[in-house]
């Protein structure tokens, strides 16, 4: 299996907080893998790793099969939990400049933009300043500049976090057509709502380790169809599912 990015045995302290612990992933090319616990678990720090914002103390991280370099960086779009928008400048300008970050043109980021604004159907914001939209509108035009450089690998940080069910759904089907057209998919939450219907594969992080990874199937397969259902239909608490989840891994060591 070819896998686009690793984590091998990544170690992170913060003083005396260990953020990580050992953890271990491997994302397939072409999968949308969800990347699942609760706050504070350490999704955020791996996928800091992962971008190279932060170093591991131990362990590597491999792109495409070599340790990860800076020019790797440009193949990856990162959409982080605490958006970075500069609230002064004008939405259009702002795409542009983010776009020109990541080595396109202005002129090809000019039509690239404007295709995924009327897709959006968000023209009208082109000209508006960003303190002027909403916190969902926002997060439109923080995706647009997530994947308007067409990056192989994706990465998502709480994405549907403030939107309302029928754009959260919109920006799902956007998601899953970014990997039909042959993205790597990275979706990073604490909301199961999605898993089953989005994800092909997931890990489950909790306290600072890797509690389980696989497929779906594999998943189901190990833990039980039914207990996998009523964790994607959220029919129980997150807590009592990593409870569970750590509760039958320890078991089976």
């Amino acid at each position: 299996m070819k896998y686009i990015i690793e984590a091998q045995h990544v170690l992170k302290q913060y003083g005396a907080f260990r953020a990580l612990d050992d953890v271990s992933v491997a994302i397939p090319r072409g999968s949308v893998y969800g990347l699942l616990g609760p706050n504070g678990a350490g999704k955020t720090t791996l996928i800091r790793i992962m971008n190279r914002i932060t170093a591991p103390d131990s362990g590597r991280i491999l792109f495409d099969g070599h340790d990860i370099q800076p020019s790797d960086v440009e193949r990856i779009g990162y959409l982080p939990e605490e958006r970075g928008l500069y609230k002064k400048m004008r939405v259009g300008e702002q795409v542009l400049y983010f776009a020109q970050l990541k080595g396109l043109s202005r002129a090809e980021a000019t039509r690239r933009a404007k295709e995924w604004f009327v897709r959006f159907r968000i023209e009208e914001w082109w000209g508006k300043k960003v303190e002027e939209l909403s916190k969902g509108m926002a997060q439109k035009v923080q995706f647009v500049t997530t994947v308007l450089h067409r990056p192989e690998l994706l990465i998502f940080d709480e994405p549907f976090s403030g939107f309302d069910p029928l754009n959260a759904e919109l920006l799902k089907n956007e998601m899953l057509r970014l990997r039909d057209e042959g993205a790597t998919i990275i979706f990073s939450t604490h909301n199961m709502a999605s898993v089953e219907e989005v994800c092909t594969h997931i890990t489950l992080i909790n306290k600072a380790r890797n509690i389980l990874s696989g497929t779906l199937d594999e998943v189901r397969e190990r833990f039980g169809a039914t207990e996998v259902r009523e964790v994607v239909r959220m029919s129980k608490s997150m807590n009592d599912i990593f409870i569970e989840a750590v509760g039958q891994t320890n078991s089976a060591l």
